[in-house]
Formats: C-alpha cells, structure tokens, sequence
C-alpha cells in the first residue's frame, strides 16, 4: 500500500481519485532535440513521493538527471548528454561525453584508465555507456497494492572476431517511494571466452555534496590509489568546499556486507535546510561487486563525489589481468547485479541507516 502525501491508500481509494496514474506517478518516453544532444531518446520517471530521474536510452541505459522535490542529486558533466556518435573511445575520450548523472555504466569488457590489453588499446571506462538500447519496454502497472514503474532493454556489446556480451537492464520504481532499484544480467552471448568488468559511477553533487559532508560505509580499510591520494586518507569521508585545480582523489575500500550479504553507502549532508539535513544511498550485493571506488573530486565547476561499486578496480583492464583478477565469462555464461540508489529525506533517516552500517565496522 502506497502512502502519498502523508495518506496510506489502498489501490481502490487511489483510483477513486484519479483518472489516470498519470496524474501521480508513471513513465514517459521522449526525444532530445538541440545541440550534441539531439536525439537522444530517454524515460522520464516520477514517482508521486517528489522523486524523479531521467533513463537514457540511447547511452546505456544509465540514469541522468535525478531529483527529490526539484533538488538536485547528481552531478551533471560539463558535456551534457551527446548522442553516442561523438563518443571518442581513445584514450581518455570518455571525458569528452561523460554526463555524469546518477549512475554512469563503465564496461563491459574494460573499466579504468586506458591500457593496452594483449596488444589492443583501450580508452578511459570502456564502452557500454554509450551503446543504444533496443527492444526498451517502459510501462507501469499494479501488482496488488503496489503501482510499479520500469524501463527496461538490452545493449549488446560486440565485434567481429571479438567478444559478444549482452546487458539486459531493468530499472524499477514503485509509487510513493524515493529510491530505483537496477536490475543487471551480463551474459556472454559469443563463442570464445571474453573479460568482463563492471563499475557503477554514481555520481553525487551539490547541495548534496558541500563543505562538511560525508561519506558513511561499512569500510573496514581503505587504500588510495596513488600518491595523488595519500595525503588525503585521513580526510577521505569528508568533504572540503570547491577549489580550482583540484586533482582528484580515488580511495579503495575493503567493506564488510550485512546479514542478507549487502553493503550500503551513504553521502550525507546533516547542515542542509538548516540543519534539517538530507542524503542518499547506494546499495548493493557484495558477492557480486566485491570493489567500492570512492571517486572525491573537490574541483571548482567538476564537484562530485562519485560511490562506484565494482566487480574490479580502476586501473585498467592490463592491470586486472596481469594482477591474476580479471573475471573472464565462459560462452553462456552470465553475472547478475543489483544495485539500489535512494533518498534520505533528513537526519533521522540518515541517523538509522548509519547506525545499521557502523555496527558492521
């Protein structure tokens, strides 16, 4: 049963008020039309309880634009969102056309920075962020007293002579609630082995992300990746005000799962709305994404604070093998992955939730 401004309601006293589900909550499918951007088909989601995101079909099906009550939860990149014909896949090209949004794919068969794998070149993050969607299906409906929102359609990243694998994705959100669950199934569709790396950039930004937030996880030790980093592990799970020509700061966090074999992250803001604070989560099987990425970037103009789940690290897919931990996927074989993204509406419902993760730690 939905509660919706504050009133349970069971799906016959809904409906005895509305017309159309429309009116409170569904999906709607549209088109871009200017500049870079120019059709690129998306699915606008809005869940009646004030939050909303944006699916962009035609780049991987990542999610964009996300709000709670017009505020804003993600970064945006600087490149907008252009159509997957100006992506640049050398080197760090990526970056060209990176939107940032509340959660960015990186893979299939590459995440990381650009490296040279058994004589092929990779660029920055690989390439499933920016591969059309086909057969998309958006629709919404009730099961019992549950009115439910997807989109869902499948990527398929290949070539000739190469790998062959194929991301079913599903995104689901359901009536009066403020929080997407991602659905993932990695299959290898070929007939040759292929490597397989997948991270999930979500993308945290201001008012969210501001001087004195935080990071909350069930960490139990975190690594930086470089000398970049070091001298910022003592302040990694807090954030500092925007300064220009910040170089960024990637840590590597060993986290330990709750009872059901989940980790949760939280960024929290306690100082908004005078003090009234608010935050979001990301949640997520360790099993399967055993790697969390913590991506501090405190730049003037590029500030965002990036929680990316992984099933491996950043250092390219050269590095991964030569480490021994590249996953490779046998001809039909297939990864499942479930990731959740949601809001914390204040410091109350901040409060419980790291309550649950400290005492993991």
């Amino acid at each position: 049963m939905p509660e919706l401004f504050g009133r349970m309601l069971t799906r016959q006293e809904l409906l005895q008020r509305v017309g159309d589900m429309r009116q409170i909550a569904g999906v709607r499918l549209a088109e871009l039309a200017d500049g870079p951007e120019r059709g690129v088909r998306v699915a606008d989601v809005y869940t009646g309880s004030g939050f909303a995101f944006t699916v962009l079909l035609d780049r991987g099906m990542d999610i964009g634009m996300a709000t709670y009550n017009g505020r804003a939860l993600a970064w945006q990149g600087q490149p907008g969102t252009p159509a997957p014909a100006f992506y640049e896949p050398e080197g760090l090209g990526w970056l060209r056309t990176f939107h940032g949004g509340l959660m960015a794919s990186c893979g299939l068969t590459q995440v990381g920075a650009p490296s040279v794998d058994q004589g092929q070149a990779l660029g920055l993050h690989g390439r499933i962020g920016h591969i059309p969607a086909r057969h998309v299906y958006a629709d919404a409906g009730w099961e019992g007293d549950q009115y439910v929102i997807w989109v869902q359609g499948k990527m398929r990243e290949t070539v000739v002579f190469g790998e062959d694998l194929l991301l079913t994705r599903r995104i689901i959100a359901r009536m009066g609630e403020s929080r997407l669950l991602i659905e993932d199934t990695v299959e290898n569709i070929g007939h040759l082995p292929a490597p397989h790396m997948m991270l999930y950039h979500c993308n945290f930004g201001w008012p969210l992300i501001d001087e004195g937030a935080e990071l909350i996880s069930p960490s139990v030790q975190v690594t930086p990746r470089d000398a970049v980093a070091e001298p910022g592990l003592s302040q990694h799970a807090r954030f500092e005000k925007p300064q220009p020509g910040y170089a960024e700061q990637v840590f590597f966090h060993e986290t330990r799962a709750d009872a059901e074999g989940y980790v949760t992250v939280v960024v929290a803001n306690r100082s908004l709305d005078g003090g009234r604070g608010f935050g979001a989560y990301v949640r997520y099987r360790r099993a399967e994404l055993p790697r969390l990425i913590e991506w501090k970037q405190m730049g003037a103009g590029t500030y965002v604070v990036g929680v990316e789940p992984a099933n491996c690290l950043v250092m390219g897919r050269a590095a991964e093998r030569e480490r021994g931990t590249l996953l490779m996927l046998a001809p039909g074989e297939k990864r499942e992955y479930r990731v959740e993204i949601g809001v914390l509406p204040d410091n109350a419902a901040i409060d419980a939730l790291a309550r649950q993760i400290r005492a993991l730690v």
